[in-house]
């Protein structure tokens, strides 16, 4: 909890923020635009989500290798120099953090993934293509997956997509 001075009333509020270190996640593109996705159980929804590899930034590693190591540890992928292609506050009313977008294109299996102990993670590939009809459908829900791919379709990088 923390003491928080109203900036339109200058009174006192307490406030429940959860802070958290800075997040990453990557969209993974194959040569033949193919989006390694995850399938992993969370435990806030006791569901499986289908998402984008991702993870928190720990050991003093910059946001870009953060990026690098996530995808190679939950996937076994592995591409080229990870393109920045924006930052979210993920709920800027509690969290204190950042969740930076990566695209890394080329990605090719390299080994098999190093999983930690709490992630129970099936990579599945599907064609960028299908992504929007994924997210219109609800087959892809979370948050800053939505976000992610935001980023990427808003990007010159792929100009046949529609600007969302």
């Amino acid at each position: 909890m923390e003491h928080c001075l109203s900036p339109r009333t200058d009174r006192e509020h307490d406030f429940y923020l959860l802070d958290s270190p800075d997040w990453v996640n990557v969209i993974p593109l194959t040569s033949d635009e193919q989006v390694i996705l995850v399938k992993q159980f969370r435990f806030g929804t006791k569901d499986f989500c289908l998402e984008i590899p991702g993870g928190m930034l720990d050991g003093g590693d910059t946001p870009s290798q953060a990026a690098s190591l996530e995808l190679l540890e939950e996937t076994g992928y592995g591409g080229e120099e990870p393109i920045l292609l924006g930052i979210v506050h993920p709920n800027p009313a509690i969290h204190t953090n950042r969740c930076y977008t990566y695209l890394i294109r080329n990605v090719t299996f390299h080994n098999l993934p190093q999983q930690d102990s709490t992630e129970d993670i099936e990579v599945k590939t599907v064609p960028l293509a299908e992504i929007p009809r994924l997210i219109r459908e609800g087959q892809i829900t979370h948050a800053l997956v939505i976000a992610a791919f935001y980023w990427l379709f808003s990007s010159s990088l792929f100009p046949s997509f529609p600007k969302i």
